[in-house]
């Protein structure tokens, strides 16, 4: 009996791991963790007398919005209007993808913590994005990737200013050209968005 019972614990643990770190990211609840607070909270431990701080939050902030960037493409994927938005959707997909990949295998190298789902701010603005449809959904998406990557690209240079890690420094560099890329089609795609709504 006492056998059943710690199975019967053992999958109910594993069930509730597997439902808290499923690749949607969705935690509506009110009581949901913030998976990006905890990622610093661990790197404060880890790394507050070194003289890395900067590029621990820098990675934190570029793994939250490096999921973001693929979780909107995919909806831009499913939803989007335009074949321009969709068009914008999978380059998203494409290069966060693999940048989110490299920045992971980076962060493991430095003992660094990164979220494993979006951070509560995030998956708001996810949330929102999903809750439109047809041009609402096509002017929100490009909107969005406007402002995230004019962020993105401020964030990615202070850490080639400021961070003392050269890994991480140098892995910032090499993503600025990808990302005034995206941020170029994004204001292209948003002015074609608002044009057609125009007509």
């Amino acid at each position: 009996m006492k056998m059943i019972f710690l199975v019967i614990s053992a999958l109910a643990s594993i069930v509730l791991i597997s439902c808290n770190s499923n690749g949607s990211g969705n935690n509506n609840s009110a009581d949901s963790v913030d998976s990006k607070k905890i990622a610093v909270d661990l790197n404060k431990e880890k790394f507050d007398s070194s003289n890395i701080k900067v590029d621990t939050k820098f990675a934190v902030t570029a793994a939250d919005g490096g999921m973001l960037e693929v979780q909107c493409g995919t909806l831009a994927l499913a939803k989007g209007n335009l074949p321009e938005v969709k068009n914008l959707g999978q380059m998203m997909v494409n290069g966060h993808s693999k940048a989110n990949e490299e920045l992971k295998v980076l962060s493991n190298s430095k003992n660094i913590s990164i979220p494993a789902v979006l951070g509560t701010d995030n998956q708001s603005k996810l949330d929102k994005l999903a809750s439109k449809a047809g041009k609402d959904f096509d002017k929100a998406y490009t909107e969005l990737m406007v402002s995230d990557h004019k962020e993105d690209i401020d964030a990615f240079k202070k850490e080639i200013n400021d961070g003392k890690d050269t890994a991480l420094k140098s892995w910032a560099a090499g993503k600025i050209s990808m990302l005034e890329h995206h941020l170029q089609m994004s204001q292209s795609t948003e002015t074609l968005v608002k044009n057609k709504k125009e007509k």
